[in-house]
């Protein structure tokens, strides 16, 4: 038997669970290579044999997308699996022609190939981008069921950039976990805002083995919460799935890969920032809603947010930092930052980019329309001094933090800052509590 080479096209995270429930054991395919793109430094690395399997024995390597064609050529593969996330349609074909022209075919797998089923009920929450507010939906999610007593265990969507052996399965409990496990800022801003809430939250690369981990959590689960990145749909088969829209980019629900499959399998559907969004752009969104998944529940809401000090802001030049991936991938221009320096009075928003220094001299290099924000990248030790030697160069008399967590924690800021905080808010009905109640009922939880 002649067994068909492949290369997963990926970006450290989909892309290994693709080879994991797909291609591991799976005789008839041999895996030659992964590629990756949008995040830094991901290339140049092996999936470890641990990992990989016995048909693997010195594991697989991971070159850079350019690559791709030379790869295809060399290895004389068959097939290329594309497996990243919040990608526009127009790349998603562009890569396509560019695996067809090598001579390989393309291949998008499906849910049912790659979900894995639970033994627990399960909720999976996602969006049809990356900064929709995925985040505190899954935490309102929690707390409610929190609310009824339940145990609760969340896994998040993978962010492995580091020893991959080592991040097979990640429980963390508490903030100590964090710098334990060593966490770049992105897994900070994932974890830390369900640990100090008192529930327990799962990640790594194997995620079978994750979820058999979760179900079986010495503090206990009744229930499992996907906590889905990116627009990626669940690595788990969910019993509700909840999809989050965001109207500051309308029209971006149905151009998006896989944005639009979330909108399509969602039961329910949560339009947020409706207090900072247009009415022109609302009704865009639900009528995209309307023409693909007419038959979801459509949720209302908000996302107010409040700030530390506001007499920092007004006045001001502020420099406002936002979360990473939303303002790069993500191509997010209004982000809580934003909507706070504009609401609480400040004078002026700070270009950074004159300031900047090392990689995220390379990171505006490489997502120019990121305009007058700061993204807090920080997946390695060296993006982290980049970013707090910007910060501290650049000329402003304050520094909104608008990023899950607070920047003070892990790097040094020398000049004012106030840190802004949001939550998930309901407008009229139906709501989550709504539908938690009739998940509960229906899984007979007590």
């Amino acid at each position: 038997m002649t067994r068909k080479n492949v290369i997963i096209i990926g970006a450290a995270g989909r892309d290994f669970h693709n080879f994991n429930t797909c291609f591991r054991n799976n005789e008839f395919y041999n895996v030659v290579a992964f590629t990756a793109a949008q995040i830094p430094d991901i290339d140049g690395r092996k999936y470890p044999k641990e990992l990989a399997g016995k048909l693997y024995p010195d594991g697989i390597p991971v070159f850079a997308e350019k690559n791709l064609p030379e790869l295809i050529k060399k290895h004389k593969v068959s097939e290329c699996i594309f497996s990243y996330s919040d990608v526009p349609y127009e790349r998603v074909m562009s890569v396509s022609a560019v695996v067809n022209a090598a001579g390989a075919n393309f291949v998008l797998l499906g849910p049912a190939d790659t979900m894995v089923k639970s033994t627990k009920p399960l909720i999976a929450v996602g969006a049809i981008r990356t900064g929709c507010g995925k985040s505190q939906t899954s935490r309102k999610v929690i707390e409610l069921l929190m609310a009824k007593g339940l145990k609760v265990v969340a896994i998040r969507h993978p962010m492995p950039y580091g020893d991959l052996n080592a991040q097979k399965v990640q429980r963390f409990a508490n903030v100590s976990d964090l710098e334990k496990n060593k966490c770049t800022i992105e897994e900070m801003e994932e974890y830390e805002p369900h640990v100090v809430r008192g529930n327990v939250i799962y990640a790594g690369v194997d995620y079978e083995a994750i979820l058999r981990a979760a179900e079986k959590d010495p503090s206990g689960c009744d229930v499992i919460i996907w906590d889905g990145g990116n627009n990626d749909f669940p690595f788990y088969k969910p019993d509700l799935m909840i999809t989050v829209t965001d109207p500051h980019r309308a029209g971006h629900e149905l151009r998006y890969y896989p944005g639009e499959v979330t909108l399509r399998l969602a039961d329910v559907i949560v339009i947020n920032k409706m207090d900072s969004a247009s009415p022109e752009s609302i009704q865009i969104v639900r009528e995209s809603i309307e023409k693909v998944n007419p038959k979801a529940i459509v949720i209302d809401a908000a996302s107010p947010i409040k700030v530390d000090d506001s007499s920092l802001i007004r006045g001001k030049k502020v420099l406002v930092v936002e979360d990473g991936p939303t303002l790069t991938h993500g191509e997010m221009k209004i982000g809580a930052g934003v909507v706070a320096a504009h609401k609480f009075g400040a004078a002026k928003l700070v270009d950074p980019r004159p300031f900047t220094v090392g990689k995220l001299s390379e990171t505006f290099r490489l997502y120019p329309d990121i305009g007058t924000l700061l993204p807090a990248m920080g997946y390695g030790k060296q993006q982290l001094k980049d970013l707090e030697t910007t910060i501290n160069n650049t000329d402003c008399d304050c520094v909104i933090i608008a990023t899950p967590i607070d920047l003070n924690r892990i790097i040094k800021i020398k000049k004012p800052n106030t840190r802004v905080y949001y939550d998930l808010q309901e407008i009229g009905e139906p709501n989550l509590s709504q539908i938690i109640e009739g998940f509960i009922k229906k899984y007979k939880l007590k």
